[in-house]
């Protein structure tokens, strides 16, 4: 087997791997860097000579893991393109939503290359593309046979882990993992045995998670916080990935309505995230799946979906905005509606998902209460930072001594290290050296072959 790191850049971002079984070649995943922009944003597809794949496997629909994708297609039309059925439904419309976003910074940012691609495109490529479900059994490859099976990985709805057999030999990508269980998703499910080389992710390898956490106590904390903001007549921002995050944030409002932790108040979301909850809503019986058939849309009580052609919800007391995105990039629902919650103390900020730190959602979290933010990069203006804050952790990824344990039950030939910044890619390979001693742990650069 032969692998090559297909991301730009060393960090978190356009993650794409080329992998090569004797002479059956595939890419897993196709993702966008969400710093980047125009054709720096994509990964090195240029070192994949056009027409040379037998397929192109995506993992979940994450635009870091698929917004590269009908650029990909593009270039190698010939290739079998396969997922689970729930990320081919997300993925879909997040490359659609996609070509919106890249159509307008094409004006604001003056980026000649931008949309990478059309909504005509991505309707005629859906159609090429096969999905497969967890347990499936399947084989790709004409000369070179590669036997091939998912696993549920627990990240969000539809994510995979994808097992490789070749010539008595096994390689398993776990893409993006979260072993225990969510409100929306179960956690995941994949094999510890003969695993021969570990493609893993290592998003959290940088900090150790608090021994005391437990999700419980996490979502009872965050529902303290709610009732209390709500009681002293306060109102509520959340921001939220429109994917996942928000269905995942919808159902543990519901558990803590149900509970009597929190009052039944209006609950707002935008136009994105009520397109990604309908379709998770068609998904709703999917095996792995918390809260079986509960059909957020329909059931969940005092929904409020942001009216067509609204650029942002109108503001009222008492009431949760779960707005997009998760990170309140520029020209967002959640970026504009900030300054509403911002100016008061009796309002608070709550994000409940990754914001890094270059963002404006990570420069709130930096400066606090009582700190000030520059919202707008291009404009000089601070505005004081009034409203609670507070960070709560759901994340989808997995903490680092769980992947870490992970890779020790499988002891494979080798590891390599995917999807982290330099600083979580060192700890897990120091940690892994120090447990795994006869294991070869291999952090891959840019471009690099792995043999």
């Amino acid at each position: 087997m032969r692998f090559q790191n297909l991301a730009r850049y060393p960090d978190i971002g356009s993650n794409s791997y080329l992998i090569e079984f004797g002479e059956t070649r595939a890419v897993l995943d196709a993702g966008t860097h969400p710093k980047h922009t125009g054709l720096d944003t994509l990964p090195l597809f240029d070192r994949v000579e056009p027409g040379s794949l037998d397929a192109i496997f995506v993992s979940h629909p994450h635009l870091d893991h698929i917004g590269g994708l009908p650029v990909l297609i593009n270039q190698q039309p010939q290739a079998a393109v396969i997922m689970s059925e729930a990320t081919r439904d997300s993925g879909v419309a997040l490359l659609h939503n996609s070509v919106s976003v890249m159509t307008s910074q094409k004006r604001e940012l003056m980026e000649p290359n931008y949309p990478l691609y059309s909504h005509r495109q991505i309707n005629e490529q859906e159609h090429l593309w096969h999905t497969r479900s967890v347990g499936e059994s399947f084989s790709f490859g004409e000369t070179d046979r590669v036997r091939t099976e998912f696993f549920r990985a627990g990240h969000v709805p539809g994510a995979v882990g994808i097992r490789f057999e070749h010539e008595g030999e096994t390689t398993f990508y776990t893409g993006d993992v979260h072993f225990e269980d969510q409100t929306l998703t179960r956690g995941a499910n994949f094999p510890t045995g003969e695993i021969d080389t570990l493609i893993i992710e290592t998003t959290r390898g940088e900090f150790p998670r608090d021994p005391e956490y437990s999700r419980a106590k996490e979502k009872q904390k965050l529902g303290e916080t709610i009732e209390r903001i709500i009681s002293q007549g306060g109102s509520i921002l959340i921001p939220v990935f429109a994917f996942g995050k928000t269905q995942e944030l919808l159902l543990m409002l519901h558990e803590l309505r149900d509970e009597g932790v929190i009052p039944h108040v209006p609950v707002h979301i935008g136009g994105l995230s009520t397109k990604m909850t309908t379709i998770a809503d068609r998904h709703a019986d999917m095996d792995g799946r918390f809260h079986r058939d509960y059909q957020i849309l329909e059931e969940f009580e005092d929904l409020q979906i942001l009216a067509r052609g609204r650029s942002e919800p109108e503001f009222h007391p008492g009431t949760i905005y779960a707005l997009s995105s998760g990170m309140m990039s520029e020209h967002t629902v959640s970026h504009r509606f900030a300054r509403r919650i911002l100016s008061s103390p009796k309002h608070a900020l709550l994000f409940v998902g990754y914001a890094d730190s270059e963002t404006p959602g990570g420069r709130i979290l930096a400066a606090g209460q009582g700190g000030r933010i520059q919202l707008n990069q291009d404009s000089p203006h601070e505005t004081p930072i009034e409203c609670e804050v507070h960070r709560f952790d759901f994340s989808g990824h997995s903490p680092r001594n769980q992947l870490a344990d992970y890779a020790v039950k499988c002891n494979p030939k080798k590891v390599i290290l995917v999807h982290g910044d330099f600083p979580a890619k060192t700890w897990f390979q120091e940690e892994l050296e120090r447990r795994l001693p006869h294991s070869e742990i291999i952090i891959p650069r840019p471009g690099e072959w792995v043999e």
